[in-house]
């Protein structure tokens, strides 16, 4: 059983019923919706889809409503591209209308911009395959001279080397969005350019203001979010992050890349927070029916970090071989899950002093899996929350989080080590029953045998949020 989760992205290329059937049985955990496109309608379809395909597939497959944040970008073209050469002058120009870019200057959606920069400042377009010097700033317009030339075409990305932009990680768009994907009920949100934990603060209170659940995914793109404590706030007050290497790359270099990601993993599995690995992962399988050697290795070194899961885009979202791509991320997460490295103490949380019950349970249970002849661990969990602390120590012994509750079982669909499963817990009028019907719900899936040893995490008030207090272990009948 493979441990890691696989987030795919959906596009054009896989939001038919059948394509993410085949998906879903290849190993889909979680599907990405990209909300840079599409409308609410569109949306509201795909996730429809989402839901009867993983019913008829009989799995759990959460689902992730990706924002698109600030869109700071230049604008449109005459004629949808130009060719920029070394040592040309080139304006960034603010005032300029939306269609009417040509060779020597182009218009920029975010109008902030020319009070963001100043002249030696370094512009990194499309990202960063165009580079530009900022010479001066006057009004609305940047005065640029290109040091690095090429094509630039229609809506490409700005990105200042070093960070600093002051847009905010929330556009009226997203804001919008939001409530949205509230409405439809997915399992996370994740907010793109996130700077610090205000940012995470006000996704949550918006979704809260909705009546929402859903957890808050911060993408960690901007340079200013690598500063130690700055990441571990934001670590802290978000539900997970993403490592988002694509934007990432253009502010910090695409050399310190791989550093930053190692911390961010050792950040949030510290901090008990689940981690997702993205950008660019499988990107020769776009076109190609097989990875190059580098991007397995990728995949692998991500894994043996302790990402809880590796993510695709384009790759499903309008590559040519959805399924396929699927089918080797699977075969390379469990290749790279058979390293001794891969199991062990994540240098996650173990306090000293556990502030909550249900935080102690769950580290007990476990040190006693580790130390006993454990064959899986079942946590009957109203949220999620102790099947995610649980699944912080990489033991390799499978974590099943049994709950009626759609959006804690979404939410552990992202979850390494975890399986969720659908399970009514007030169904039985006492805790013995309760767990007898767990064990035996795993016994007849073939999850778990006859003597085998399991360890129950499980509360005295059936059904009621964050009340697990107790931890049995059992022997299969």
């Amino acid at each position: 059983m493979r441990r890691t989760k696989i987030v795919a992205t959906l596009g054009p290329a896989s939001n038919s019923l059948d394509t993410l059937r085949q998906m879903i049985a290849s190993g889909l955990n979680v599907v990405r919706l990209n909300f840079s496109h599409g409308s609410p309608e569109e949306k509201k379809a795909l996730v429809e889809v989402v839901r009867q395909a993983a019913s008829e597939e009989n799995k759990i497959v959460g689902v992730m409503a990706d924002l698109q944040g600030p869109k700071i970008r230049v604008s449109r073209f005459k004629n949808g591209k130009i060719i920029l050469k070394d040592k040309a002058p080139f304006i960034l120009d603010a005032s300029l209308g939306k269609e009417d870019g040509d060779d020597n200057a182009v218009g920029i959606d975010y109008k902030e911009l020319p009070a963001d920069v100043n002249p030696k400042d370094i512009l990194l377009l499309n990202d960063g395959l165009i580079v530009l010097i900022v010479e001066k700033v006057e009004g609305p317009r940047i005065f640029c001279r290109v040091k690095v030339g090429g094509e630039l075409s229609n809506n490409k990305g700005i990105n200042r080397q070093g960070g600093g932009l002051s847009a905010g990680a929330l556009t009226n768009k997203d804001r919008e969005d939001l409530k949205t994907a509230v409405q439809l009920g997915v399992d996370f949100i994740a907010i793109s350019f996130v700077r610090s934990k205000v940012d995470v603060e006000e996704a949550k209170a918006l979704i809260a203001k909705e009546g929402g659940q859903a957890g808050v995914i911060a993408k960690i793109e901007r340079v200013e979010a690598i500063v130690p404590e700055i990441l571990q706030d934001i670590i802290k007050a978000s539900d997970g992050i993403m490592v988002a290497r694509g934007d990432l790359a253009v502010e910090i270099g695409d050399a310190e890349v791989p550093a930053a990601q190692k911390m961010m993993i050792e950040y949030a599995r510290g901090l008990n927070k689940p981690v997702i690995t993205a950008t660019q992962m499988m990107e020769s399988m776009i076109t190609n029916m097989v990875p190059t050697r580098a991007e397995v290795s990728d995949v692998a070194n991500a894994v043996l970090d302790g990402t809880d899961a590796v993510m695709l885009s384009a790759e499903t979202a309008t590559g040519k071989h959805p399924v396929v791509v699927i089918q080797t991320m699977d075969r390379v997460c469990l290749a790279a899950e058979k390293q001794p490295r891969s199991l062990g103490l994540s240098n996650h949380h173990r306090p000293t002093y556990c502030a909550r019950v249900d935080e102690a349970v769950s580290m007990a249970s476990m040190y006693i899996a580790r130390h006993l002849k454990i064959r899986a661990v079942i946590s009957l969990t109203e949220s999620g929350m102790i099947a995610l602390w649980v699944s912080r120590t990489r033991s390799g012994i499978p974590i099943y989080g049994l709950s009626r509750d759609r959006n804690a079982l979404g939410k552990m669909a992202l979850y390494s080590d975890v399986y969720p499963i659908e399970f009514d817990v007030t169904k039985y009028k006492t805790n013995t029953e309760l767990k007898e019907a767990a064990v035996e719900k795993l016994r007849e899936s073939n999850l778990v045998r006859s003597e085998d040893l399991v360890v129950v995490t499980s509360g005295d008030h059936i059904g009621v949020t964050g009340r697990t207090n107790s931890l049995t272990i059992l022997q299969v009948t």
